[in-house]
């Protein structure tokens, strides 16, 4: 390599180091050079203003806002997953022991879900995958209470449905909030998807405690019932 080079490309190292050295040692109440103004001051556009390029003045030449007269309210892209296409809120928050009993014997009045009907079968598909997944390894899939977690002997006091007086609000309440020693599952299942779980347990469960109790006051009135005499005069 020529002298005259490597004597170039020393000064050129030694006059960087300096520059840096000087640079960091400014003083700090002064803000640093700016070389991408765009990523220092980014804009957050409001859905409905329209899009503009903050450091020029010449329009913004973005295809995305271009093709669309600027406005910056565009559709989501191919793909794109709705973070709540049920279209359902989640209920009102407790915000104290007081609050939440209120709630929940609030809740119990509510004997049906906000989904629409028409999707029902749907609904309760859902609703079982959800609960095998997420409910099953405590409250069992019979809904017993017999979970693999229960029978291991590493928890205890998980209820049997059957024996419990509740509603699909009820259910989807303790779900949303918790209840004794079960957490909310808020984060784990999205408010329609809480719903489905509701409706399943309702469907599933509650439905099967009911026929046995039906079968037995059906026998029970057969039995007090009067015998039909053969001998009676009509």
């Amino acid at each position: 390599m020529p002298k005259m080079k490597k004597n170039f490309l020393k000064i050129a190292g030694i006059l960087s180091v300096g520059v840096i050295t000087l640079n960091s040692c400014g003083d700090k109440t002064e803000p640093p050079l700016v070389y991408f103004p765009d990523m220092y001051f980014p804009v957050a556009y409001d859905p409905l203003m329209k899009a503009q390029d903050p450091y020029s003045d010449h329009e913004n030449e973005i295809p995305a806002f271009a093709s669309r007269n600027g406005q910056t309210g565009l559709s989501p892209v191919d793909g794109t997953v709705a973070q709540n296409k049920d279209g359902v809120l989640p209920s009102e928050a407790p915000k104290n022991t007081e609050d939440y009993n209120r709630l929940y014997d609030e809740s119990k009045k509510i004997t049906s879900s906000p989904l629409n009907p028409a999707n029902k079968e749907k609904d309760l598909e859902r609703g079982k995958k959800l609960f095998d997944h997420t409910c099953a390894a405590c409250h069992g899939t019979g809904g017993d209470g017999k979970g693999p977690i229960v029978e291991s002997g590493a928890y205890s006091g998980v209820p049997n449905y059957a024996d419990r007086e509740i509603t699909v609000g009820s259910v989807h309440y303790v779900l949303e909030n918790g209840r004794n020693n079960m957490g909310s599952y808020a984060g784990q299942l999205n408010a329609g998807d809480r719903w489905r779980v509701a409706m399943y347990v309702m469907n599933e469960f509650k439905k099967q405690a009911a026929a046995p109790a039906a079968a037995e006051n059906k026998d029970a009135a057969a039995k007090d019932a009067p015998a039909d005499n053969a001998n009676t005069k009509k």
